[in-house]
């Protein structure tokens, strides 16, 4: 009896013991980041039975892996197109449903394929050459014509420099020579030229539709057939002022027809589906900066003559992008950023009131419309990134993807909680995101990140944030700025850092410091640190010039010298129309000079790590080396870390995974932190 009393006893508590381990919640870490996945592209079949979605994995050397899959909504089977070493992207379902085409590469062949609708049967139909020449709200590179017999496709040839720029000596002739912010791999524009061919779905030689040194790009078939609308830039110097416009191009006669002549910028076009109108992203400012745009683009819409021209979007005071046009064409649906979100927009083609089809914490990052009302769309929900999910016209969203389960399934993972606070200057109400660390007390006290967004027009807000919540995992806070000049607060609020960069801007940054500090007395004032990339890293860099409430900073990417910048940017607008002006016009290179970090830099006391990609073409490495100079000469502990590979930003996720690793390292060092593993 003792025995048996005994052996229950033990039963009992191996039973406990297996149930505490089974729910111990564990903590994120950042190797977990290359088990992730997330939801890119979306498109659904005409039908709306199948959706066709890219999975980006972030477990295979060099950059994210894309992939194309095809799920069956009814029962939720999906299955992969390609092999699973295999890349493809940019899917696009056939008119008749039958097909999809995409974009991919397997073996040696890279470019236009199409595939069955149950995603069986891959067909390469023609090669798809791609280029590092910058381009900025880049549209389709693929559309079917509407009786789905051909495609069209766009794909880049050399270019009259190309020669010249890829020998050796290497000769330069153009003003835009340098190639766009992603490309890690050279200083220089392969100067190629976008072009549009069309091929039939059957296979058989491409048709090369357009040719000569100007680019015809972001491609939509018309619903009668007869026309290809494109966007080019056809000023007489089109690398020194960005002027996209709409044309259309004859498929028959290969003529073209120039629809819109203005001196502001037109985006991404899309035939209404009776073929009357065309639908677009535009601007209104006489200046559009090829990398970044201070204007918020809003959606318009013009009758197919090019005539009629009319804005739709004027209703919401916010950036609209991505149009696609409701089944129909009573409406035409955008994404909208808001308040540190970013919802799906119904805008009335006639004039009526705009309505939110999804508004939730965090990002819709991808959409596509059926005909029978079903939508589908990725979401980057506050504890996830982008999943699948589909809605029927009058039934809540279903998720159909959970590619993360296994990895965030039993994390702990922090909450991001909104606040605001008054400006410097009383001018605006500004919004901040508040990340709370793991681990709190009645008691403790914990060190505060702030980590501050590029842009200037950008935002950041609820969506999950991996580096944000590594640092809630060791029990660290975070604190994101939604600082003047980001977008998803109105264009006034976007056009408030004009001629005034490093200046009320970077206020706003050190009040929502302040606020959030008062507000929170568990933050430890004298464990504070900054980081952020681009105009994160720019002032990163100039808030330890200004101030020394920060025991650690991590400038990624950023502007030290808005002088030299200038004159080794791809975008070489970007400073007039930020300024209003060319650095060499008037006193406005003073004025750079003085809102530069490195004028300052006997003034930083903060130990700095600088992080760059090596080739980097948006903010030139050239921008760090300078301060790393300047840090040693003034004596401050200061470390450069440069990635091989990379362009403006990291792309490949070891170096993601290395650095949250570094940065740390290095707030533990300079916060008198223990290292440990979470």
């Amino acid at each position: 009896m003792q025995d048996l009393y005994k052996t229950t006893l033990l039963i009992i508590v191996l039973a406990a013991l297996n149930l505490e381990a089974s729910t111990q919640v564990r903590r994120l870490q950042s190797s977990d980041y290359l088990k992730l996945r997330s939801v890119a592209a979306v498109d659904l079949s005409p039908d709306g039975t199948r959706v066709a979605y890219v999975v980006e994995r972030y477990d295979r050397p060099g950059r994210p892996l894309e992939q194309l899959w095809m799920m069956t909504i009814a029962d939720g089977r999906a299955v992969r197109v390609l092999g699973d070493a295999d890349a493809a992207a940019r899917p696009r379902w056939s008119p008749d449903g039958r097909w999809l085409a995409f974009e991919g590469t397997s073996g040696e062949r890279a470019g236009l394929w199409v595939a069955r609708a149950d995603g069986t049967g891959a067909r390469f139909l023609a090669g798809m050459v791609g280029t590092n020449s910058p381009l900025t709200h880049e549209g389709d590179r693929i559309a079917w014509a509407p009786d789905s017999s051909r495609i069209a496709f766009v794909s880049a040839t050399p270019g009259p420099e190309t020669e010249l720029a890829n020998g050796d000596p290497v000769v330069i002739t153009r003003y835009l020579y340098k190639p766009d912010h992603s490309e890690g791999g050279t200083r220089f524009n392969d100067n190629r030229r976008r072009h549009i061919f069309v091929v039939s779905s059957e296979g058989g030689t491409a048709r090369q539709m357009t040719s000569g040194a100007f680019e015809e790009h972001s491609i939509d078939w018309s619903p009668g057939g007869s026309e290809i609308a494109f966007i080019s830039n056809r000023e007489p110097d089109w690398d020194f002022f960005y002027n996209p416009d709409i044309f259309a191009l004859s498929v028959d006669t290969g003529s073209i027809r120039r629809l819109t002549a203005t001196e502001s910028a037109e985006f991404m076009p899309r035939w209404s589906p009776d073929g009357r109108s065309i639908a677009f992203m535009g601007t209104k400012r006489g200046l559009t900066d090829l990398e970044t745009d201070m204007e918020d683009t809003h959606l318009w819409i013009l009758d197919a003559d090019g005539s009629g021209r009319r804005e739709i979007g004027a209703a919401i005071d916010n950036r609209q992008y991505v149009p696609r046009w409701a089944p129909d064409g009573k409406a035409v649906y955008c994404l909208v950023p808001e308040r540190g979100s970013v919802a799906l927009y119904r805008v009335p083609a006639t004039p009526a009131a705009p309505e939110p089809v999804v508004k939730e914490g965090g990002r819709v990052e991808a959409y596509a419309l059926g005909h029978d009302g079903r939508l589908a769309y990725s979401h980057t929900g506050p504890r996830d990134l982008a999943q699948l999910y589909v809605r029927d016209a009058s039934a809540p969203a279903r998720q159909l993807t959970d590619l993360n389960a296994d990895v965030l399934g039993g994390v702990e993972l922090a909450e991001v909680e909104p606040f605001t606070f008054v400006s410097n200057d009383f001018r605006f109400e500004i919004q901040a995101f508040l990340t709370r660390p793991a681990g709190m007390t009645s008691d403790s006290s914990h060190p505060l990140v702030v980590m501050i967004h590029g842009g200037p027009h950008w935002f950041q807000g609820p969506a999950f944030h991996f580096q944000s919540q590594v640092y809630a995992a060791r029990g660290w806070a975070t604190l994101q700025v939604n600082y003047r000049g980001s977008t998803g607060y109105g264009q006034r609020f976007a056009d408030a850092v004009f001629r005034d960069q490093n200046g009320d801007e970077a206020m706003d940054v050190l009040y929502g410091v302040s606020a959030a500090a008062r507000r929170n007395i568990w933050i430890d004032r004298g464990r504070m640190g900054v980081e952020g990339g681009s105009y994160g890293g720019q002032l990163s860099a100039w808030l330890v010039t200004q101030t020394f409430i920060f025991k650690a900073a991590i400038p990624m990417a950023g502007i030290t010298n808005l002088v030299s910048y200038n004159y080794m940017t791809y975008y070489n607008q970007y400073e007039e129309m930020e300024w209003g002006a060319r650095p060499h016009q008037g006193s406005l290179m003073e004025t750079l000079w003085e809102r530069s970090a490195l004028k300052h830099i006997a003034k930083v006391k903060t130990p700095t790590m600088l992080v760059h990609g090596e080739n980097d073409n948006d903010v030139p490495i050239a921008e760090s080396e300078q301060f790393y100079i300047a840090l040693k000469d003034v004596g401050v502990e200061t470390v450069f870390v440069r990635y091989p590979r990379e362009g403006h930003g990291l792309r490949e996720p070891r170096h993601i995974v290395d650095f949250i690793d570094r940065s740390v390292r290095w707030y533990e060092t300079h916060f008198r932190i223990a290292p440990k593993t979470p």
